[in-house]
């Protein structure tokens, strides 16, 4: 089987936490929130998984040091493409990698199954993980042509009124090949309304090359739902005490 990695980012302080604890050592159910991502990377076959790490990076560290994971040390937060370049040394030449979150414990191992199949079954270089959501506001914007095939993803701060009216939003989950992944990460370049390094710009140096990109939509949002404050932290755990119910 073709080697899959898996690169999750949890650098974040996560201020609207309103807590000292870096955001993705916040639990749930006695477990951590990245730990949910690291399981679900697990469960969809990921053999070699590194967290990417900064506020705090000790403590993330040491919350999850029973896990066989690998860590990289991004030491200024300049942009989700900046974060998976931080890895760019795990990733290897080989294979397929994983773009995951540490704050998304709703994600499932089912779910980043039906990913790459997707991935593998169309031949693409890379495949974003979609949503349609009924207030996209805040979010990067899917768009596709006339025929229904990707264009772009374009961030909300740089989208044009037209683009804004996309209802699919990119969940920032990707499965990429690796090769091209970082070839493409060695041209990202910070030109954008916040000055960072965004990893959806690695689609449009991918396609530009004339490889194939493609975005796989969700029909049910709920597994993309990331944790940015205690009210969320709520809902996710009613959700995953739900699930275990059923």
């Amino acid at each position: 089987m073709e080697q899959l990695k898996a690169v999750i980012l949890a650098a974040g302080k996560g201020t609207r936490m309103k807590s000292d604890l870096p955001k993705v050592v916040h639990t749930i159910e006695g477990k951590c929130l990245v730990d949910y991502a690291i399981d679900a990377a697990i469960g969809a076959g990921a053999d070699d998984i590194c967290l990417v790490v900064g506020y705090k990076h000790e403590v993330v560290e040491n919350s999850i040091s029973h896990k066989n994971v690998k860590f990289a040390l991004q030491e200024e937060q300049l942009g989700t493409g900046h974060a998976v370049k931080c890895a760019r040394d795990f990733l290897g030449d080989e294979g397929q990698t994983l773009i995951l979150f540490g704050d998304t414990p709703l994600i499932t191992a089912e779910t980043l199954n039906r990913l790459a199949e997707h991935h593998k079954k169309n031949g693409n270089t890379v495949t974003v993980l979609s949503a349609m959501i009924g207030d996209p506001t805040g979010y990067g914007r899917i768009i596709r042509d006339a025929e229904g095939r990707f264009v772009k993803s374009v961030e909300h701060k740089d989208a044009s009124p037209e683009e804004l009216e996309s209802h699919e939003i990119n969940s920032g989950m990707y499965i990429f090949g690796t090769k091209e992944l970082k070839e493409a990460l060695d041209k990202l370049t910070p030109n954008n309304a916040q000055g960072e390094y965004y990893l959806p710009d690695t689609l449009t140096i991918i396609k530009n090359k004339g490889l194939k990109v493609d975005a796989f939509a969700l029909d049910d949002p709920e597994d993309i739902t990331g944790v940015n404050d205690q009210e969320q932290l709520a809902a996710a755990a009613e959700i995953i005490r739900a699930r275990r119910g059923r």
